[in-house]
């Protein structure tokens, strides 16, 4: 039995999802900044003299779209950077536990920022957070990514229950297999 048909259905459903937007809406993110780029720097800048006003505002906010579609895949992936130096020296039950209690904490952490995000997005408006040039409101940019923080803390329990249900974490795979 493979380890995909040992996850239960809403991680399944997770992961599927998950993939499905970081390929197509981080893959439609990215094609447009790459043309963009390329349209603004060689066309508008060096061919005519006449850069896109604004340019820059659309770039950094794709970049937010970008980090906040990458944050919850890479959460399954196992790609977020983990410190293992003291597990060697550790037993194995004190390593689940550890785990386990650090899995928990930063649960909580990311629940207060999503709600401090989701509060921020609320706010951007009264405050008049936009963009510099083109003055594009913030809010929208932080509802994204205190959604996409809220989903990391729902991968975090799931993780917690894998955990407590089979003492490890069975993550995506993204080298070429069915997803």
């Amino acid at each position: 039995m493979s380890e995909d048909t040992q996850l239960p259905g809403i991680i399944r459903l997770l992961d599927k999802t998950l993939t499905w937007l970081a390929l197509v809406l981080g893959g439609s993110t990215l094609i447009f900044m790459t043309v963009f780029s390329v349209w603004n720097v060689l066309i508008m800048r060096k061919a005519l003299n006449s850069p896109i006003i604004g340019a820059e505002d659309l770039l950094i906010l794709s970049l937010v779209v970008i980090v906040a579609l990458s944050i919850p895949l890479g959460a399954r992936t196992g790609a977020h950077i983990e410190i293992e130096v003291l597990e060697s020296s550790m037993s194995a039950r004190f390593a689940k536990w550890s785990l386990l209690v650090m899995k928990v904490l930063a649960f909580f952490l990311l629940a207060i920022m999503g709600w401090r995000l989701w509060h921020a997005g609320g706010t951007a408006a009264k405050f008049g957070e936009t963009t510099q040039q083109l003055l594009i409101p913030y809010g929208p940019f932080y509802y994204l990514l205190a959604i996409s923080a809220l989903i990391y803390a729902v991968v975090i329990i799931l993780d917690i229950w894998q955990i407590l249900r089979g003492g490890k974490v069975i993550t995506l795979k993204v080298d070429g297999e069915d997803l």
